[in-house]
């Protein structure tokens, strides 16, 4: 670096300033000990130059699936949010870190944080950790959470409005004249509880007796989801229609009444939630709760950012749109 101080005529500390992007080095001299830096081979040590700023400029993405070790980080839902986040982190010249924690234990998340492998932590989904992501974030600011905003929330989070969202969907196959709408998803989790309660209300506001029959714990797992169809079918349960909390859960309800011999739309509706891109290509094309994932990763960036530097950011929760297809007959 001295040598590169001594051809352009500076100090080292202003080299060092020009070779990190600081603004105090006016542009026609910091492009002047770049192109130096590049004749002569100059290479920054970035490890170095990171521990000596105590950063990483790397950002961890974490998907916790306590209450579901068999889904797949490969799920499409995830590939698709993972893929946003990290166009996103990527073009702010950041690295990313995915860990998935299959089985969280007690103390997982504090671990992250302490490794110091990441200067921020996006978490994808809150699985059954709301606990621990609470019990973080009264330590922790640099924390970004994709899902529901809870009661007595702590963290921050960014998602859709699950109840708009599905109770737009469920009034739609009302509208469509099906009064025996299944339900398809597990409502302890977070998300899916608000979902189901968007579910509720649109069926009491049409006058529609709820019946239990209809809530069926489909997990997110295409074969688990399947499976939870066709015991629906084999015990002669009734239905016209089906809301499922997810696109997973919903292609693999077609394919379960499918085998059947149940035809979709004609006897049986279905619409899912998050129109994931294969949504538009099953047969039929599924009818879906759009989830703006491209706008969900640059809000939770920008607010992690923000948080990177010290401010308190308040949670964001989006609007969400249905995506009417054939799957629910228009």
């Amino acid at each position: 670096m001295s040598d590169i101080a001594r051809m352009a005529g500076v100090s080292v500390s202003t080299v060092s300033r020009a070779l990190a992007g600081s603004p105090l080095v006016p542009e026609p001299k910091r492009q002047e000990i770049l192109a130096l830096a590049r004749e002569h081979g100059y290479v920054i040590n970035e490890q170095a130059r990171n521990l000596r700023l105590k950063k990483t400029r790397t950002i961890g993405v974490v998907i916790p699936l306590g209450h579901e070790v068999g889904q797949l980080i490969s799920d499409p839902f995830f590939i698709e949010l993972f893929g946003r986040l990290a166009d996103e982190i990527t073009a702010r010249d950041f690295n990313v870190l995915l860990t998935k924690v299959a089985k969280p234990e007690a103390g997982w998340l504090d671990r992250l944080i302490q490794s110091r492998k990441a200067d921020g932590l996006i978490v994808i989904g809150q699985s059954d950790q709301h606990a621990a992501l609470n019990a973080a974030a009264r330590d922790y600011l640099p924390l970004v959470v994709w899902g529901a905003h809870l009661p007595n929330q702590l963290y921050c989070s960014v998602g859709s409005d699950n109840i708009g969202g599905a109770r737009m969907a469920v009034e739609h196959l009302i509208r469509q004249g099906r009064r025996r709408i299944a339900f398809l998803g597990v409502p302890n989790l977070p998300e899916v509880g608000l979902r189901f309660e968007g579910y509720r209300r649109a069926v009491a506001a049409a006058g529609i007796a709820e019946d239990p029959a209809l809530s069926a714990p489909a997990h997110f797992t295409v074969d688990t989801a399947y499976d939870t169809v066709r015991g629906l079918i084999e015990a002669g349960t009734t239905f016209d229609a089906i809301f499922a909390v997810s696109d997973v859960i919903a292609i693999a309800a077609i394919k379960a009444l499918t085998a059947a011999g149940l035809r979709v739309p004609e006897d049986v509706a279905v619409v899912g939630f998050d129109d994931i891109t294969i949504a538009a290509y099953v047969n039929p094309p599924l009818t879906s709760v759009r989830q703006d994932l491209a706008r969900g990763a640059k809000v939770m960036i920008d607010l992690l950012f923000r948080r990177m530097e010290e401010e308190d950011t308040p949670s964001a929760t989006m609007p969400a749109e249905l995506v009417i297809r054939k799957s629910c007959g228009r």
